[in-house]
């Protein structure tokens, strides 16, 4: 499976990441991508950029060294209602909008219910395009309903590169992703790959993802990732 676009990454106006744009676009090309994204972190998360950084991305050109760029942002879930930290204009004027779970902003003292209500709060927002890695054990809850909710609303279900490094922080990334795969299969529902690269060096970096989509035979018509088509039609490009 050829997968030509990677759907989540960082660079250094997030703060704890370490490449620039064009940084970012050079090892993309390299990786012979047709398209990043590039999604800061917002403004809750320590360290990164503020409102004004995501409300200025028109003047971003959205081609370099021959790669598209998608320019959005992660949104941080904040609460069990799905609260998340940038106001609804900002994120329709973005090419993409992915909504994730970090301790620094939302906490690890909730209980699944909760979770699930966030990530359910999250997905029924229209502007909301994907689900950054729904895999942290810290953060459990019912998968079946996460699967079900993004059938229901559109939205796309990350497959997360850094999260199954050995170093990463999240826990239990491989099963949890193994147990989202197969009920995306037994509904029928799209997902997308995400490097979640703070470096050029991860950008378009798939090892990880590659190996979970071949151990489970998961169908390559269920990755948009690997049709540029199909993702500009889902991300309304």
């Amino acid at each position: 499976m050829k997968l030509i676009a990677d759907t989540h990454a960082h660079t250094l106006a997030s703060g704890h990441a370490y490449s620039t744009i064009k940084e970012m676009a050079a090892a993309a090309k390299a990786r012979g991508l047709k398209a990043i994204a590039l999604t800061e972190h917002a403004p809750e998360m320590p360290g990164t950029c503020g409102l004004f950084y995501f409300q200025n991305l028109d003047v971003v050109p959205r081609e370099a060294d021959g790669v598209r760029l998608l320019m959005g942002a992660e949104v941080n879930i904040m609460d069990p209602d799905g609260t998340i930290d940038l106001p609804e204009s900002t994120c329709r004027d973005m090419d993409i909008v992915v909504a994730s779970i970090h301790p620094p902003c939302y906490g690890l003292d909730h209980t699944p219910e909760e979770n699930i209500r966030a990530y359910v709060a999250a997905m029924k927002k229209p502007y909301i395009n994907v689900i950054g890695h729904p895999d942290d054990g810290r953060f459990p809850f019912d998968y079946e309903i996460l699967v079900k909710t993004a059938k229901e609303t559109g939205t796309l279900l990350e497959i997360n590169n850094s999260s199954m490094r050995p170093q990463s922080s999240r826990k239990g990334t491989r099963e949890n992703v193994l147990t989202m795969l197969d009920l995306c299969k037994q509904y029928d529902v799209p997902v997308t790959t995400g490097s979640d690269a703070h470096v050029d060096a991860d950008a378009g970096n798939f090892d990880n993802v590659r190996e979970v989509l071949e151990y489970c035979r998961f169908p390559e018509e269920l990755v948009v990732t690997a049709d540029w088509e199909r993702l500009q039609k889902i991300l309304k490009l």
